[in-house]
């Protein structure tokens, strides 16, 4: 079982059971939703999925259904009853234990951002620099 929420509370879920896959999604839609520069899905089949509170559905496409919390704001489902029938897609950095399945796939990439190809090049820190 696997449990997360939006950033307020107001909006949670389980879902139960193994996900048919968890990858990492370059697509400018998605890019544009959460304003990051990719975003990280976990899909169950719908039926797997249990949402307590009552998110906000926005149609993102003629077929893509984003839903969020109306309170905080957090992004949180998407599905698309005509390329993904009976999925449900969770943010997977929404997830209380994000580190418990880790993504197995890119998707997506020919719409990645030139720089994303050398992020892991770029100076770390462990809190904000100078801190």
């Amino acid at each position: 079982m696997l449990a997360g929420r939006c950033h307020c509370g107001a909006i949670s879920y389980v879902a139960e059971g193994e996900p048919e896959h968890h990858a990492l999604c370059h697509c400018g839609d998605c890019r544009r939703s959460a304003g990051a520069p990719m975003v990280g899905w976990i899909a169950f089949r719908s039926e797997q999925v249990t949402i307590s509170g009552d998110p906000v559905t926005y149609e993102s496409s003629a077929s893509g259904r984003r839903r969020f919390c109306g309170r905080c704001g957090t992004g949180l489902f998407y599905t698309n009853a005509e390329y993904l029938p009976g999925i449900i897609d969770v943010r997977s950095c929404t997830l209380d234990d994000p580190e418990a399945v880790a993504p197995g796939a890119h998707i997506q990439v020919a719409d990645r951002l030139a720089w994303m190809a050398d992020v892991a090049a770029l100076p770390a820190f462990e809190r904000y620099p100078g801190m």
